[in-house]
């Protein structure tokens, strides 16, 4: 996956989690909607200081943002206790 997208995609996910709009993080880091409209896109290519900052916003460490999305799907521990359950 591309590195610009996955980043995206966390911040994105981490942002929700935290019940914040994009608004709000605006409001909180000084970045603009626009801006982080595009990087949830994966078209911003943020330094690692961007991506400090807008993690301290989402009170999570910087390297949530760069952490692989290994829940593309359940584990196979998890369909196992699933099926299991049935």
């Amino acid at each position: 996956m591309d590195m610009r997208k996955l980043v995206g995609q966390n911040f994105a996910r981490l942002r929700r989690e935290k019940g914040l709009t994009q608004e709000q993080v605006e409001e909180r880091s000084g970045f603009s909607q626009q801006y982080l409209s595009g990087l949830e896109r994966g078209q911003r290519n943020p330094t690692i200081v961007t991506l400090y900052e807008l993690a301290q916003v989402l009170g999570v460490s910087h390297m949530e943002l760069l952490r692989p999305d290994d829940a593309e799907g359940p584990s196979p521990s998890a369909s196992e206790h699933v099926n299991r359950s049935v």
